[in-house]
């Protein structure tokens, strides 16, 4: 790691990413078969996936519009004619012997993702987002392979960035942004373990100051924002060494073995002339109409990273916090109703039990806040009366046990168990006086030096009101009790 961290003075790495997101639609985007997950092997096929001869591919209408989602959210340039294309790809998983996708006519480009890194936001540019459909599944065992068409015709949006991210924490964070993203825009489960959301990574590596890229390697579909960050670490120490070496780095194609935490050589990699890419003459120009668009903006929700700002800058939350709620949509969501019921002040203490007490308690019951118990309004109820006073925060706690548990209105629970706090000074002035003359000696002691003691006055006065005096007031009152 020294040596590694050493040629990193003098060397600098650049990585782009190509990240492909599974649409979820219930049909494939060019033909009815289903894209359910886990169904038998080569279950959900037709002819068009099959490749057999005389058959024409039918756009899927609903693709464009969760597409466009993306395009919009990510400040794109929406072309309003864009271009499928053949690209021919010979290979067991691909029947008819070429992929449908989008080349010189994409459907957006130049746009951005807001990537949260260090509590700041960074943006990172697009190149381009298109459309196109997935290849199957190989399996291999031993010498023999075997096929799944079932993901075959599974419509994907394919997210490139531009080569300007320069580490692995970097890249790793890109990922997650864009899942968070597509899951906030309900456009994709993107479930990695499912092959929802799978990354490509382009890693180069130059000297400091060089305006020109290096020589650029392409580690293919990684499932996980740990094994990209470890799949690019690896591939920037690997470059590193070879170039200190003597040695050349080749344009070429690796795999990622997360288990041995190494790549190894897959194939040289392929120009865009390789693939013969030319337009799909079975399928019409995608048109995107005003009205479509219209649609599109009207239905867009606030974003992550405007949510992220919003909630440092209005509800003076820390970037930890606020990157916490950003991270669920519904998360965000039950914070903002519950700060609209409980409107006239910073969002900081309906965080502070959201993030301890609420998510605690659904993290034991193995559920999500869509499926809370508790709703934000009787959550904003709860920390009212613990702000104002009515009860303590530690009673605070058991009320909102109690009302997770039961679904009773704290107010109503408070009432019923009499734990309302006691803030009635001339009532805890004579409860501290009764304390003092008891303990008269402790009392003496104290005032001859012995600090310590004090605690035990406050002990004693909870244990007089069983935990129901203001501690405040309370310690208030006995430091005018105990004079000192």
């Amino acid at each position: 790691m020294a040596e590694l961290a050493q040629l990193l003075e003098d060397w600098e790495p650049v990585i782009g990413l190509e990240v492909h997101v599974q649409l979820a639609t219930a049909t494939k985007i060019f033909s009815p078969s289903a894209t359910t997950f886990g169904a038998p092997a080569n279950s959900l096929t037709d002819p068009l996936v099959m490749g057999m001869p005389g058959t024409l591919p039918v756009f899927n209408r609903s693709v464009l519009e969760l597409a466009l989602r993306l395009g919009v959210a990510t400040g794109s340039q929406i072309r309003s004619k864009s271009r499928f294309a053949r690209k021919h790809y010979f290979y067991p998983d691909q029947p008819k012997g070429y992929q449908i996708s989008q080349f010189d006519e994409p459907l957006c480009e130049n746009g951005h993702i807001d990537v949260i890194l260090a509590g700041a936001v960074k943006r990172v540019k697009l190149e381009r987002i298109h459309l196109e459909e997935d290849a199957g599944k190989n399996t291999h065992v031993g010498a023999v392979s075997h096929v799944d068409l079932n993901r075959a015709g599974v419509p994907l949006v394919e997210v490139v960035t531009a080569p300007e991210l320069t580490s692995s924490e970097e890249a790793a964070e890109f990922m997650r942004s864009l899942h968070r993203l597509v899951r906030w825009l309900e456009i994709s489960e993107a479930d990695m373990e499912k092959g929802q959301l799978r990354c490509d990574a382009n890693v180069s590596v130059r000297l400091r100051g060089e305006d020109r890229l290096g020589t650029r390697t392409e580690l293919k579909n990684i499932n996980s924002f740990k094994f990209v960050q470890n799949a690019i670490d690896h591939e920037i120490a690997r470059q590193l060494r070879l170039i200190d070496s003597g040695g050349q780095v080749q344009r070429e194609t690796r795999l990622w073995d997360a288990t041995l935490g190494q790549s190894a050589p897959m194939r040289s990699k392929e120009e865009a002339n390789d693939y013969r890419y030319f337009p799909d003459p079975d399928l019409p120009p995608l048109v995107v109409d005003g009205a479509t668009m219209a649609n599109i903006l009207r239905a867009l929700p606030e974003l992550p990273a405007a949510r992220f700002e919003r909630y440092q800058k209005m509800q003076n939350l820390s970037a930890d916090d606020a990157r916490t709620l950003v991270g669920d949509r519904a998360l965000a969501d039950y914070f903002d109703t519950a700060i609209k019921a409980r409107p006239g002040d910073t969002g900081r203490t309906i965080a502070n039990w959201m993030l301890t007490e609420l998510l605690g308690a659904l993290n034991a019951g193995g559920i999500t806040v869509a499926q809370s118990p508790m709703p934000p309004e009787r959550l904003a109820a709860l920390v009212v009366l613990v702000e104002t006073g009515v009860i303590s925060g530690k009673i605070g706690k058991e009320i909102f046990e109690e009302s997770y548990r039961t679904g009773e209105e704290p107010a109503a629970i408070v009432q019923r168990r009499g734990v309302q706090q006691i803030s009635d000074e001339p009532l805890l002035t004579a409860i501290i006086d009764s304390v003092v003359k008891r303990h008269q000696k402790q009392a003496e002691d104290y005032a001859s030096g012995k600090d310590g003691l004090f605690g035990f006055f406050v002990g004693q006065v909870m244990k007089e009101t069983q935990g129901r005096a203001n501690p405040v007031m309370a310690t208030e009152l006995l430091h005018k009790r105990l004079g000192r």
